[in-house]
């Protein structure tokens, strides 16, 4: 395990670097990212990048802009900020000795913001892994309502508040609603595993069901009673990681 920070304009991101073992050479890279309110340390994000250890990858989870251990104030977090850093850092990750082909997973907010980068980045993303991908973020924002929150779209307020007695600045809500999701989702061609569960109380499983259509290549998995955080029985959420990895070696991995 290599703990580091990855600077994205003046911001330090904390971040941890795991290979698998044996390490194969070149080395393919998953970047890992949270969720909202998250960190790169919650047990459901070390069971995934467990899961994808095991199946020859190596993985890079990192704090986002205002979470866990990097800078910022949560407050003041946008979709732009994350969409930022989690381009630094696989530029950074690119920089790896005996790294090979990058790939992307992330959880929740931190799925939908995988899914906006890879669409940027439809040449270098190799593949995505996104679990309950928070696919309605924009167009909430543009309807106007968030987290039980409503509010007038064309008249956003400086702030609101939102889960745990965080505070939420309007200009989140101004980024959102100016990001579309579904381009993105038409722009990607690898192949995309979605993982959902069924009972999901925060994410409806709608959002992934719509999107394994947009996708090229997608493979949706639902999770019967599973919760928003798959920590009910993460060792399902675990295996089907592994396994579409291993299925998909072919495809999903640049042959030697």
């Amino acid at each position: 395990m290599e703990q580091f920070t990855v600077m994205d304009d003046g911001i330090a991101l904390s971040a941890v670097l795991e290979r698998p073992s044996p390490v194969p050479s070149p080395c393919p890279l998953f970047v890992v990212l949270h969720g909202f309110t998250s960190s790169k340390d919650r047990s459901h994000t070390l069971a995934a990048c467990r899961a994808m250890r095991q199946a020859g990858f190596a993985t890079l989870r990192f704090d986002l802009y205002g979470h866990g251990e990097s800078g910022g104030e949560f407050k003041n977090h946008t979709l732009y900020k994350w969409i930022s850093n989690t381009l630094c850092v696989l530029d950074y990750a690119r920089t790896l000795p005996d790294v090979g082909d990058l790939y992307l997973s992330g959880h929740s907010q931190g799925g939908l913001t995988a899914a906006l980068v890879a669409g940027m980045l439809p040449d270098r993303i190799k593949g995505l892994i996104l679990r309950a991908p928070a696919f309605m973020i924009p167009r909430c924002a543009r309807e106007g309502t968030l987290l039980g929150f409503s509010f007038d779209p064309a008249r956003i307020p400086d702030e609101i508040g939102v889960l745990k007695g965080l505070t939420l600045g309007g200009h989140y809500l101004r980024v959102a609603q100016t990001l579309h999701v579904e381009e993105a989702m038409r722009r990607f061609p690898g192949p995309v595993l979605l993982l959902h569960s069924d009972a999901d109380d925060v994410v409806p499983c709608g959002e992934s069901q719509t999107a394994a259509f947009l996708y090229p290549d997608a493979r949706l998995e639902l999770l019967p009673g599973e919760t928003h955080h798959f920590d009910r029985d993460p060792g399902r959420m675990e295996a089907l990681i592994r396994d579409f990895l291993r299925q998909r070696a072919g495809s999903f991995c640049t042959e030697n």
